[in-house]
């Protein structure tokens, strides 16, 4: 029965970096790993939703809810979705029995990174036509995880070092042999 894992922080953390990063080290070692990236499923799975605190609890939701379906094909399975809600982290928690991986970045370095243009977008005068209203950590809430089982600091922590912190933590605390 595959284990899952919801990682959850602010756009440009590096949440789907790692979820790839873990999938590609999981796989070379034979595991079978699904990442369920929130951009994508965004455009697929919950296209129907938008932004809301009820939608974006929905859209968790559904995603935790397709990662338990997929338990029995998958050893491995990664959400990587910012999910700024305590309640929406607690649904997947309890209907999936998810583990819960924080990805914490500071909102300047964020800001610097900007990867998708995001933190560029929210930044630019209300009323601009490219203004976004609802960017989590910057003009919309991300509630701080209360009880995250593992917390990566992706501004202190390079992706190599990012990996090795979650492969100690599958290996040590789920007492997996990798």
């Amino acid at each position: 029965m595959g284990l899952i894992f919801q990682f959850c922080g602010l756009s440009g953390a590096g949440k789907t970096t790692l979820a790839n990063a873990l999938s590609d080290e999981l796989q070379a070692k034979g595991y079978r790993v699904k990442v369920i990236d929130g951009d994508v499923y965004r455009q697929t799975l919950c296209k129907d939703l938008g932004f809301s605190r009820a939608d974006r609890i929905e859209n968790v939701s559904r995603l935790g809810i397709y990662a338990a379906s997929l338990r029995e094909e998958f050893d491995f399975i990664f959400i990587a979705v910012i999910n700024p809600y305590e309640e929406g982290r607690e649904v997947v928690r309890r209907s999936c029995c998810a583990k819960l991986v924080w990805i914490k970045c500071e909102i300047e370095i964020l800001i610097n990174r900007d990867t998708k243009g995001l933190y560029h977008k929210a930044l630019l005068p209300d009323g601009h036509p490219d203004k976004i209203y609802n960017l989590t950590g910057l003009n919309d809430v991300f509630e701080i995880p209360v009880a995250a089982d593992l917390v990566i600091d992706t501004d202190l922590l390079s992706i190599e070092d990012s990996l090795l912190t979650a492969i100690d933590f599958i290996v040590g605390d789920l007492m997996l042999d990798l």
